[in-house]
């Protein structure tokens, strides 16, 4: 048996104990237990592309892929929010931190001591953060006055450490706008806004976050002065390929749900799946599911070896996430009446991953990212 076998089989393991049971109370009560990040942290799941020096596992984006894909089969919220700790903000920290901010930060986010976040959007700036971000910071002669408004943080209400980025040049400088910085519980004068009351992902806790003069350590600047679009980017890229495991992990769920009914639920004296209508629907989950499975899964190989793509990144996410919702929307439609009823867990199914199409960059943004790549690529390279 493969390593990654071997943790596909731990992970599994730990979401059938400690995440399956809690899926229903977390979506209900919009919440998940700050007991479940410490177990995550016990068990050595939070920190898996970090070297073993911080706590991590050192595994690579697959064994992270597999991660987010089991937890998200377990619970579609425990699974989201996880990726923006464990890739979104830990990862990227760890990229780009110094030693003092590793020191400082990586090891108790690998243990589940800290929770982390990212912040980018702002109330009027989402896809075109770059441009329209008004979240500013002034460099002082011992720290940096932010000011200002973030939205869409995921995992807001209850972080440690948070990424945010701020606009610290004018228009003028294109690109070279913008810092990223170290935010955590120390910090005075910033406040978070009321959890949003979200149609799925209920748990995965999501706020606004204010800023009035706050004072930013200067060693918590993460990256170079103003070039804070450079650790986004670069943390984009892994953000779409983790994101892409979420609706993998769903779909299997769904899969998991309708296959034993339709064995079992009998029409006209036989079991429903023995019916072409319900067979196609299912062969049309599967091949969606399969095909997502493995694009992804090669993917996260080729990030292992260091070749990053952007546009596969973009693909994979795009893809994933629409078909992901169509075959969420085929799962209730195979269950019938039951799918349609709240104690059904295929309602969850779709109200988690819908925020997929929606999230770290809409479909839209994915597909214009990839006709511009595709229409700017050397055209042998295709």
């Amino acid at each position: 048996m493969s390593e990654l076998q071997w943790f596909r089989d731990e992970v599994r393991e730990f979401c059938e104990q400690h995440v399956a049971p809690l899926a229903k109370q977390i979506d209900e009560e919009d919440n998940i237990p700050r007991s479940l990040w410490n177990a995550l942290g016990d068990a050595g799941l939070l920190g898996i592309t970090i070297p073993e020096k911080y706590g991590g596992r050192n595994l690579g984006y697959l064994a992270h892929i597999i991660a987010v894909e089991e937890l998200s089969r377990a619970s579609g919220t425990v699974g989201f929010a996880y990726a923006d700790h464990s890739n979104i903000c830990l990862n990227n920290l760890y990229i780009h931190g110094t030693e003092d901010q590793c020191e400082r930060y990586v090891r108790k986010l690998c243990s589940g001591e800290f929770i982390g976040a990212l912040s980018m959007s702002e109330p009027d700036a989402g896809s075109d953060v770059v441009g329209s971000m008004k979240c500013h910071a002034e460099k002082k002669s011992d720290h940096w006055l932010a000011s200002g408004t973030k939205k869409w943080c995921t995992n807001g209400n209850c972080a440690d450490v948070i990424i945010v980025y701020m606009r610290t040049a004018d228009a003028s400088a294109g690109a070279h706008c913008m810092t990223a910085f170290l935010l955590d519980n120390t910090i005075e004068n910033w406040q978070r806004g009321e959890k949003e009351n979200k149609l799925g992902m209920r748990g995965a806790d999501n706020c606004e976050l204010y800023f009035d003069n706050t004072k930013i350590p200067l060693n918590n600047q993460l990256g170079e002065e103003n070039e804070g679009v450079k650790v986004l980017m670069s943390g984009l890229d892994t953000e779409r390929l983790l994101l892409a495991a979420g609706p993998i992990g769903i779909m299997q769920s769904a899969m998991d749900l309708v296959l034993p009914y339709v064995r079992e639920r009998k029409q006209f004296g036989k079991p429903v799946g023995q019916f072409e209508l319900m067979q196609a629907k299912l062969a049309k989950m599967y091949t969606a599911l399969q095909t997502a499975r493995a694009f992804v899964y090669k993917t996260a190989m080729e990030f292992d070896q260091g070749n990053i793509s952007r546009i596969n990144a973009a693909s994979c996410a795009y893809y994933a996430s629409h078909v992901g919702v169509k075959v969420a929307l085929e799962a209730i439609q195979s269950l019938g009446g039951i799918g349609y009823m709240n104690h059904c867990d295929a309602g969850r199914f779709l109200r988690d991953i819908k925020i997929y199409e929606i999230g770290g960059g809409t479909n839209e943004i994915r597909q214009m990212l990839i006709g511009r790549e595709l229409f700017n690529a050397d055209p042998e390279w295709y």
